[in-house]
């Protein structure tokens, strides 16, 4: 099993597009980016603390490659508007990719250059942050599945 760790605004939608993939074995709700240890969603939501709301996804890449789950990314949140996702507006709302290894890394600058070249979002720059994973923080027990639990189908209309 492969870990990849993705943040595209505000996790609960992230988490639920992400599960629903053949071959994900599990998306997990966290924060990670940031600068503190064991962050709260309080903590984090202030947007001082550095960490964006972000899925940390395992996956089995016998069943679904990384580009599947880039494309799931990049075609499930806007990656052209800098600290904000909706509604949703902040550092913690960023879009970003933090990449495990060197593969991770270089499927993402290749993916993200494809859709530069075909003007996938038009003549809007692509701003998703491409960095190395750090440490990930499961959020609270709460916010896990929280779409499924609430009988919701996606975080905003």
């Amino acid at each position: 099993m492969t870990k990849a760790t993705f943040a595209a605004g505000c996790f609960w939608g992230v988490e639920d597009f992400f599960r629903a993939i053949p071959g994900v074995s599990e998306a997990i709700s966290g924060y990670t980016g940031g600068t503190i240890e064991n962050p709260t969603y309080e903590q984090v939501c202030t947007g001082t603390t550095g960490h964006a709301e972000g899925v940390e996804v395992t996956f089995d890449e016998k069943e679904v490659p990384y580009e599947k789950l880039l494309q799931v990314f990049f075609e499930n949140h806007n990656p052209t508007t800098v600290n904000r996702q909706g509604p949703d507006v902040g550092h913690q709302y960023r879009s970003a990719i933090f990449y495990h290894d060197e593969a991770q890394k270089a499927a993402a600058e290749k993916y993200i250059a494809e859709l530069t070249k075909n003007h996938a979002f038009g003549n809007k720059e692509i701003v998703t942050e491409l960095v190395p994973a750090q440490t990930f923080w499961k959020a609270e027990e709460y916010h896990q599945k929280y779409l499924e639990k609430h009988g919701l189908g996606s975080c905003h209309v």
